[in-house]
């Protein structure tokens, strides 16, 4: 699948996982590792022997296997949540090592979030994860309406992040640190 992607002129291969619950993962890190790091190495590997980026969905607290994912060669993590695990902690642990693609929280901030928390929230976002290397990317829910998302506080999200992309633009290297 992999190589055919490449061939069809694909950048990247997504996976669509959730292994996370809101404060751990769905199976012991050791399990996890014994099964699944190794099917997953050999995804990525295959991936980025066919010139893709790889990248992976997963909801939930996973911070118990993000190294092994960055250690196999994850280029991207897409996460919808990231309060369970906490923003300064993703940070810290893992910024400069992975790209992030996250919307503003999608089940307390962008819920209960007033407009300016939507806002703060978005340069948090961008401030604590967005690295040279590795970087953020922005991203809307794909169902906002069915996570219980106002219009006005899409709108405060959406227009956040473009601002801050404009205000950040291109560093040194040539590259953005916001996608």
């Amino acid at each position: 699948a992999v190589e055919r992607y490449a061939k069809a002129g694909a950048d990247g291969y997504i996976l669509c996982d959730d292994w996370g619950l809101q404060d751990r993962l769905m199976i012991s890190p050791d399990s996890w590792r014994e099964i699944w790091k190794p099917r997953y190495a050999r995804v990525c590997k295959a991936a980025h022997e066919a010139g893709l980026l790889t990248f992976l969905h997963s909801c939930g607290d996973i911070t118990a296997i993000l190294d092994d994912f960055i250690e196999i060669g994850l280029d991207v993590i897409q996460m919808d949540q990231q309060e369970n695990m906490g923003v300064d902690l993703l940070g810290k642990r893992f910024g400069g090592r992975i790209t992030f693609w996250c919307p503003v929280d999608i089940q307390a901030t962008m819920v209960h979030g007033s407009l300016d928390e939507i806002r703060a929230y978005c340069r948090k976002l961008v401030n604590t994860l967005g690295r040279p290397k590795g970087g953020f990317i922005a991203k809307w829910y794909g169902d906002p309406a069915g996570a219980g998302h106002r219009q006005d506080a899409i709108d405060a999200m959406c227009d956040e992040f473009v601002k801050l992309s404009n205000q950040h633009g291109h560093n040194q290297e040539g590259n953005h640190g916001l996608h």
